[in-house]
């Protein structure tokens, strides 16, 4: 009789919380198309100017899981006597995986769907409902200057899908995890750490030689991989790939610091958060393993949607015109 293999212990809520929520998009409100923290398998939203380009799911993947809808500008679709034959070309169908998009007043006016009988689209699989999905900001600069939200806007329906570079399968999803767990393992206090947030030693240590040892089965816990992404240090311990500094496992559970007086009751965000190395954007899916690994919030607010290379670029160009400019004097170590 084969035994049965046993479970390994249970993560602390919060940090298993965080690592699950690695599989989600980030935040949307309402006057977007997107959808607000969904999987990242959900259906995909591609610009048709952007279609020949970006179009195409991830290497190695025939479809997206969810599906996708192009959004097609008024602009183009009603300056293009051939636009139907266009869309055929690449496979789209108005009203089955393409819309036109409303972004504003003066399309709405130009090309009104309610003079065309369209009915705005309110499915994501084909058939969409509908031929178009409007998100118009209100104006005071004319009459009739209303909110324009059509479509997607419903409670059960909220937004049409997600960002095209946020997209990640399933199983990249889990993959990532695995290593974003592996890679919480490898701070230099974890055990520590997770003993103070209802764990035993014991039960963290079990946890620990679990997390590694998949991850090494699964090709995710390639040190040089690690180092080479800046996720470790050449000791093999975490580190924030922006300022390179040790990650203590501590920061995980650790509220984010707020100025005195300035203090939100409600605040959840924790010292160390999810880090792309490489930025995500158009043409690349960058939500994938050896491109993710855990950094300091304010180091991630710095970096934003640029990049680290291109973060660290800016910053050199700041600290040498503050040092000419003789604001900034370099520390002198050897004193």
């Amino acid at each position: 009789m084969r035994k049965k293999k046993m479970r390994p212990p249970k993560l602390p809520p919060l940090l298993d919380r965080k690592i699950y929520k690695t599989g989600q998009t980030r935040g949307a409100d309402d006057d977007v198309i997107y959808q607000n923290r969904v999987s990242r398998t959900s259906t995909v939203l591609i610009p048709y100017q952007l279609w020949n380009e970006v179009g195409a799911p991830p290497e190695g993947e025939n479809h997206f899981s969810s599906g996708f809808i192009c959004l097609i500008k008024p602009s183009d679709y009603f300056s293009s006597p051939t636009i139907k034959n266009d869309l055929t070309d690449k496979g789209l169908i108005l009203g089955e995986n393409a819309l036109v998009f409303y972004q504003t007043r003066s399309e709405w006016d130009e090309n009104n769907p309610d003079n065309l009988g369209w009915q705005p689209a309110n499915n994501r699989t084909k058939p969409l409902g509908g031929k178009y999905v409007a998100r118009i900001a209100a104006t005071t600069a004319t009459n009739n200057g209303e909110k324009i939200s059509r479509g997607y806007n419903t409670t059960g329906m909220k937004g049409a899908g997600i960002r095209l570079f946020e997209y990640a399968s399933q199983d990249v999803i889990d993959k990532c995890r695995i290593q974003l767990e592996a890679i919480f393992w490898l701070c230099h206090d974890s055990i520590e750490a997770v003993s103070e947030f209802e764990m035993e030693h014991e039960e963290a240590t079990a946890r620990k030689n679990y997390c590694l040892e998949l991850a090494q089965a699964q090709g995710l816990l390639n040190y040089d991989g690690l180092l080479a992404a800046r996720l470790t240090n050449v000791e093999r311990v975490t580190v924030c790939p922006l300022c390179l500094e040790p990650l203590s496992g501590f920061g995980f559970f650790s509220r984010l610091a707020q100025a005195l007086g300035r203090e939100v009751h409600d605040l959840t965000v924790t010292e160390i958060n999810l880090f792309h190395i490489k930025e995500l954007r158009y043409g690349q899916y960058n939500h994938r393993p050896y491109n993710l690994g855990w950094g300091h919030h304010h180091c991630n607010v710095v970096v934003k949607d640029s990049g680290i290379d291109e973060t660290l670029m800016w910053m050199s160009s700041v600290l040498t015109k503050n040092r000419i400019a003789g604001y900034y004097e370099p520390q002198n170590n050897d004193a």
